[in-house]
């Protein structure tokens, strides 16, 4: 008899303890907004936009170039002095650093620079615009004037969500449309995802 009076003891215990505790559990986990999911985003690596966000926050400017590199993101920015920094962004973090700035004084190519600044498309436009023409993680972004024709567009990298080669999708800087341009069919280059 008493071996059932100690078990009936231990359960009571367990219930009064355990019934609270499991159900603010379950309530908490279901919500919006809940710990797990404040986590989850915390875990998310910080995308091309992000990072171009978080450099020009750093170092305020205009984006020329966007490039991942593992677990970084190197961007280059013409800041609104005119002179040129290079940052690298924590894909995790978001910190950014300093790698060097461009002070010597030598405009390295006026044109050029003059056409990025009156742009009507930013990088961060741009990355939108490539990504809604062909869905995918975003490797590179770099400003391109072509020499050749005149052209003025943004070059995005990017590589297709499920798998395959990396596509060249180039946005018009003036209108922002968004066209395939090519695909490497190395998939494996220099840039790391």
């Amino acid at each position: 008899m008493q071996r059932n009076t100690y078990i009936s003891t231990a359960a009571a215990v367990v219930l009064m303890v355990g019934g609270p505790v499991a159900a603010t559990a379950a309530a908490t986990s279901g919500a919006a907004g809940t710990p797990s999911a404040a986590t989850a985003a915390a875990r998310a690596d910080i995308d091309a936009t992000g990072a171009a966000e978080a450099a020009v926050k750093h170092y305020p400017g205009t984006v020329v170039s966007l490039d991942k590199d593992g677990a970084v993101w190197h961007v280059d920015v013409i800041g609104k002095n005119g002179k040129h920094a290079e940052l690298t962004v924590d894909t995790r973090s978001g910190k950014v650093f300093t790698e060097h700035g461009d002070d010597d004084g030598d405009d390295d190519n006026a044109k050029a620079k003059k056409q990025l600044l009156a742009a009507k498309v930013s990088a961060q436009k741009a990355v939108k615009a490539a990504l809604a023409a062909h869905p995918g993680q975003v490797r590179s972004v770099d400003w391109d004037d072509d020499d050749n024709g005149g052209a003025r567009y943004w070059d995005v990298e990017i590589q297709p969500k499920g798998g395959g080669a990396t596509q060249h999708v180039h946005v018009d800087a003036t209108t922002g449309k968004a066209t395939v341009s090519s695909s490497d069919s190395d998939s494996d280059d220099d840039n790391d995802s």
